[in-house]
């Protein structure tokens, strides 16, 4: 693992906060960096079991967890480029059926 270093100006929340840095985290494998966030998942009710079911279809979904409290599945998402992984998310777990909403939180550092 290792983390890339990167600052980025919010034009839209400009009068909350101009510009921060993160360290994005990627995963490394073999020579392919891979960066990785987790999506919150809010589902319709009684539909976690079959959009769990539709993300383990899913190459790019890693992990998933069915979750108590305000969020009702978390996935664990990796892609090849931050771009691909933005799309997957917008495109692929967003469509999904009984998806409602979701939150996604780019991973930007691991912990040991």
């Amino acid at each position: 693992m290792f983390a890339l270093a990167g600052c980025f100006l919010i034009s839209y929340w400009a009068r909350y906060l101009t510009s921060f840095c993160a360290n994005i985290d990627y995963i490394l494998i073999g020579d392919v960096v891979m960066p990785r966030a987790y999506v919150l998942i809010t589902t319709e009710s009684g539909s976690v079991d079959s959009v769990i079911a539709s993300l383990k279809k899913m190459d790019s979904v890693k992990e998933t967890y069915m979750v108590y409290g305000v969020y009702d599945v978390i996935a664990l998402v990796e892609a090849e480029t931050m771009e691909k992984l933005k799309e997957i998310v917008t495109w692929n777990l967003r469509s999904l059926d009984k998806v409602r909403s979701t939150l996604t939180m780019i991973a930007v550092e691991e912990q040991k």
